[in-house]
């Protein structure tokens, strides 16, 4: 029985290959140096965080200057409300941290890391973009 009945046959040169064959040592290769699952779902959890504007907006401004809650505030347009939540969880993650000064907490990134993958992604925007 032909195994694609009613499925859709893949035509070639769609991006998939046209025989089943599984390259075992270059499997087994890749395996070995694959992450474990811990470190796999906070990458992705990381990522998760950054699917948001709001945050991506802190994290930028954070790699520009040490800003206090009403600074990003002001900066973003946002409550202080909404942008001490968002701070929340980006410091949950480790990506920002904070100190007090008297009773200013002035935040910064904790993960210089973020922001650059940050930069790097905007540079692939704005050259695909053009």
């Amino acid at each position: 029985m032909d195994e694609h009945v009613g499925k859709p046959v893949p035509e070639p040169g769609d991006g998939v290959c046209e025989v089943l064959y599984v390259d075992e040592p270059r499997v087994k290769a890749v395996a070995a140096q694959m992450p474990d699952e811990r470190a796999v779902q906070a990458a992705a959890n990381i990522f998760k965080v950054l699917g948001d504007p709001t945050r991506v907006r802190i994290i930028l401004a954070l790699s520009r200057a040490e800003l206090c809650v009403c600074d990003l505030a002001a900066l973003l347009g946002l409550s202080i409300s909404a942008v001490s939540h968002q701070l929340r969880l980006l410091r949950s993650l480790g990506l920002v941290k904070y100190r007090r000064q008297g009773r200013l907490a002035y935040y910064s990134l904790d993960d210089e890391h973020v922001a650059g993958l940050l930069q790097e992604t905007l540079g692939r925007v704005r050259a695909t973009s053009i």
